[in-house]
C-alpha cells in the first residue's frame, strides 16, 4: 500500500469520525441528554445510580444547551415557560457550570416559605397527604428516617416529598422569586442544597435552565455494586426502574 492510498484511508477515518462528533454534539445540545443523578437530594423521585435523558428543547436553547457553555450571548432563543413542578437541569448561578436538578417550585413574582414545617406558596398552604412513615433514604453517606407525602402543587401536578421524621426544617425566610428567575427544591427537602441557600444556588435566571428531565433509561444502586464488587453486579441493577418516566 503507498502512501497515497494510506493518507486516503486516514482521512476518510477522520472525517467519519468528525461527523459522527457533531451529530453526537448536536443530538446533545439540540434534542436529548444523558445525566447521572451522583446525590440523594431528589429521593424519593431520583435515585443514586439513576441514568436519565433531558429534552434540551422544552425551555429553548441558551449558551448552557452547548457543551463548556460557550460564552456567545445572553440571550435564550425559542424560549418557552417552565411549567411548575417540572423536573429541571439547569447551571448553578455559583459558578455557571455545575449541572443540577430539582423541581420547580416557584415562578417570578411568587412567594415561598416554610411555615411549621408546611410548604406556602403565595401565602397559601400546599396540600400534602402522608403515603409512607419513616421510610428511609439516603442523605449522602447517611440514612434518614422519614415521612413521604404526595404534594400537590397549585396547579394540579402530584409529586412524592419526604421529610425527616425528626430534625425537619420547620420555618424559614420569605423567599420572593426575582422577575425571568424560578425557586426550585429537592424532593428530599431536608438534604438538598436548592434556592434556599442564596449563596450557592439561590434563585436560577432563565438563562441557566439546560432542560427538563423526562425518562429513567438505566439504573443501579452503586452501595450493591462497583468496580471493586463486580460480582454484586445482578443485584445492583435496578429492573422496575428502566425507562420509567418522570
Amino acid at each position: 500500500m503507498n502512501t497515497k492510498k494510506i493518507i486516503n484511508i486516514i482521512f476518510d477515518n477522520a472525517k467519519t469520525l468528525i461527523g459522527a462528533l457533531i451529530i453526537a454534539v448536536l443530538i446533545r445540545s439540540l434534542l436529548f441528554q444523558p445525566f447521572y443523578i451522583p446525590s440523594s437530594s431528589m429521593e424519593p423521585t431520583l435515585l443514586v445510580g439513576d441514568r436519565i435523558f433531558v429534552s434540551k428543547y422544552t425551555y429553548g436553547y441558551s449558551k448552557h444547551s452547548f457543551p463548556f457553555s460557550p460564552n456567545v450571548t445572553n440571550e435564550r432563543f425559542f424560549s418557552k415557560s417552565p411549567k411548575r413542578g417540572d423536573l429541571v437541569v439547569f447551571k448553578t448561578p455559583a459558578d455557571n457550570r455545575t449541572d443540577y436538578i430539582k423541581r420547580l417550585i416557584g415562578l417570578p413574582g411568587d412567594s415561598i416559605q416554610f411555615i411549621e414545617g408546611e410548604l406556602f406558596i403565595n401565602k397559601k398552604k400546599i396540600s400534602r397527604q402522608k403515603v409512607e412513615n419513616k421510610k428511609i433514604i439516603r442523605c449522602g453517606n447517611f440514612l434518614l428516617e422519614t415521612n413521604t407525602f404526595i404534594e400537590t402543587l397549585p396547579n394540579g401536578l402530584k409529586h412524592l416529598v419526604a421529610y425527616k421524621k425528626k430534625g425537619s426544617l420547620q420555618n424559614s425566610k420569605i423567599f420572593k422569586v426575582p422577575e425571568n428567575h424560578y425557586f426550585l427544591l429537592g424532593d428530599n427537602r431536608d438534604c438538598s442544597k436548592d434556592s434556599r441557600y442564596l449563596d450557592s444556588v439561590g434563585y436560577v435566571k432563565s438563562l441557566n435552565l439546560v432542560g427538563e428531565a423526562k425518562i429513567i433509561f438505566f439504573s443501579n444502586d452503586t452501595n450493591i455494586s462497583s468496580m471493586l464488587k463486580f460480582w454484586n453486579i445482578n443485584k445492583s441493577f435496578r429492573f422496575e426502574r428502566l425507562f420509567k418516566g418522570l
